[in-house]
């Protein structure tokens, strides 16, 4: 058995039933889906990950002290533009809509941080690692509300590496972010990211990678 690699789409803490976890064993230069968790608490996550493993976090992990995006979310979110995605496909930490996701980002990490401290934990962002990598624009934008394009992104999965997704085919947009978001932490832990901010501790002790 190769590393563990697991995926996390973070909602915020009263909503934890829209979190998916997904977790992969890499094996032969692919990823296996070993469980994929739908409706998971801080706990359930905690339990899912391994000693040694690969944590990728679909949520902001800091915030910026004044307020606002990060430069890391202001590059990103040129990125997002330029692959013809909105550009409020990538929101500021402190922004109304996210503030409460950003807590439980932050607690996630530092959780695993103290109980996990040996696994490498990056924040990631499942749709604009799959746009970088060459995925459906078109199914991206529809990922929310089409099925179709769920399926069609999870084939897209399939062909980056990740074998049992396709096995998924009635899986919410959470959990396709969180297989695509176990893709992005692969990538990362191999040097392959299209995108990458260092982390830049004390205030962004997480890269952020897609």
């Amino acid at each position: 058995m190769g590393q563990w690699i697991i995926g996390v789409d973070l909602s915020g803490p009263g909503s934890a039933g829209q979190t998916s976890v997904a977790v992969f064993a890499e094996r032969d230069g692919a990823l296996r889906l070993r469980e994929l968790l739908a409706g998971a608490d801080d706990q359930a996550i905690l339990d899912r990950v391994p000693a040694a493993a690969v944590v990728g976090l679909d949520a902001p992990l800091s915030y910026s002290p004044t307020g606002g995006s990060r430069t890391s979310d202001q590059s990103l979110r040129r990125l997002a533009v330029e692959c013809g995605l909105p550009a409020g496909t990538v929101m500021a930490p402190s922004a109304p809509r996210m503030s409460y996701l950003t807590l439980r980002g932050v607690a996630v990490s530092r959780m695993l941080a103290s109980e996990r401290p040996d696994a490498r934990v990056a924040e990631v962002h499942p749709t604009v690692a799959m746009a970088l990598g060459g995925a459906s624009v078109e199914s991206l934008k529809a990922m929310k509300h089409a099925a179709d394009a769920r399926r069609e992104l999870l084939a897209w999965l399939d062909r980056q590496g990740l074998n049992g997704v396709l096995d998924l085919a009635d899986a919410s947009d959470h959990s396709v972010a969180a297989c695509a978001a176990a893709w992005a932490a692969w990538q990362w832990s191999r040097g392959r990211s299209s995108w990458i901010h260092p982390a830049e501790p004390p205030e962004h002790p997480y890269d952020f990678a897609c």
